[in-house]
């Protein structure tokens, strides 16, 4: 059966209004926040008036009904524009709220998903620690029980909307047991923004997406109520796969976005600028460097549509989410790369947004899981590996 990745007119309606917004709205402020290193409030808070942080969950919780298929939809066209604000919206909804979504109890439901879909509140997902990256086995954070509630102990690293003025809380995995085997038996808790004992430091200074929060958190005897849990006890581990799975997903559309952004802004360059007598777009070095670009990035679309749409149908997706996390963060990097070359030496200057692409492309290849790690899935699910 032929794959049809064809949008219907509801999610081509969506895809046009965030196109609009991302060049109408993102695009005249995120350059002067991005180089000042300032989270984008007031861009934040439109984005939660159109309810695209609510997209993916029901309406009985303060969505829009959509789909994950929407969700990324959303993200590539933002990630067309800025990779700051896109990464904001994508971690916000599936590392912030979908674990709350997906495990929490009706009562954690209740509570944080209708604020979170409004954009009124953003949610963390507290997973990597300095030595626990990849080897997420490798937890060290603790949590142990004290009467009715959790003591939580231990750190965490790379975290994105931790610290914002609109952080609401972080769900924290930490390791609350041992198996017969002695391995740990992972769970996952939320710990609310302002609980004594948890410290969230200043913002990293990073390579790229400058107007995104990413900060290392502290917990040193932090007391939270049992019910805090998120799911079942020692199933955390579990739980954060699904997660990954979904965001790998996320990521892969943001990558997307990033590389025909790049194909956007070379395309427009090669038509205006003009070198010995002619645009340079007349060169046939530049078109053949363009045509593969386009090529890339578009084979790139097909990968997480697929994925997503797969995830979206009750199907197996693991493999396709890996294959398109895969292929589509390397895309972003070679396209950034080549828009660089094509706008020569203003492509080195951040005034451009290309500059600004080629900086935030290579976090791709990174977070959310490895090119490696991506390797490891995918040759696992050929029946290699443990």
């Amino acid at each position: 059966m032929p794959l049809d990745h064809r949008l219907t007119p509801e999610h081509e309606e969506l895809r046009r209004t965030v196109e609009q917004f991302a060049h109408d709205v993102v695009a005249p402020k995120i350059g002067d926040l991005y180089e000042r290193h300032e989270f984008p409030y007031e861009i934040v808070a439109e984005m939660g008036r159109m309810g695209l942080f609510g997209l993916p969950f029901p309406e009985e919780y303060g969505g829009m009904g959509g789909d994950y298929l929407a969700l990324g939809i959303a993200l590539e066209e933002l990630a067309r524009v800025d990779s700051s604000v896109a990464i904001t919206l994508e971690a916000g909804v599936s590392l912030g709220a979908m674990p709350l979504y997906l495990f929490g109890t009706e009562e954690q439901k209740r509570e944080w998903l209708p604020r979170m879909c409004s954009g009124e509140v953003l949610g963390a997902f507290g997973l990597t620690e300095p030595g626990a990256g990849s080897d997420a086995g490798g937890t060290r954070t603790t949590a142990v029980r004290d009467g009715d509630e959790w003591v939580i102990n231990g750190s965490k690293c790379f975290i994105t909307n931790s610290g914002t003025d609109i952080t609401g809380l972080v769900t924290v995995t930490a390791v609350t047991g041992r198996k017969a085997d002695g391995r740990p038996e992972i769970s996952s808790i939320t710990v609310p923004s302002g609980t004594p004992g948890f410290t969230v430091a200043a913002p990293y200074s990073k390579v790229g997406w400058n107007s995104s929060d990413t900060r290392e958190l502290s917990f040193s005897d932090v007391r939270v109520p049992l019910a805090n849990l998120v799911g079942q006890e020692g199933r955390g581990y579990a739980q954060f796969l699904r997660i990954l799975d979904e965001g790998r997903i996320a990521i892969s559309a943001l990558a997307t976005g990033l590389a025909q952004g790049c194909v956007d802004e070379s395309v427009k360059y090669a038509k205006e600028r003009h070198a010995f007598g002619k645009a340079i777009g007349d060169n046939q070095a530049i078109q053949f460097k363009l045509a593969d670009m386009e090529t890339r990035a578009h084979m790139a679309r097909i990968g997480w549509r697929d994925a997503a749409s797969r995830l979206v149908a009750g199907e197996p997706f693991k493999k396709e989410a890996a294959i398109a996390k895969l292929y589509s963060s390397t895309v972003a990097v070679d396209n950034a790369r080549d828009a660089t070359q094509i706008h020569g030496g203003y492509g080195f200057m951040n005034e451009y947004p290309v500059a600004r692409m080629w900086r935030d492309s290579k976090i791709l290849e990174i977070g959310e899981g490895t090119s490696e790690v991506q390797r490891m899935l995918i040759a696992r699910e050929l029946g290699f590996g443990g």
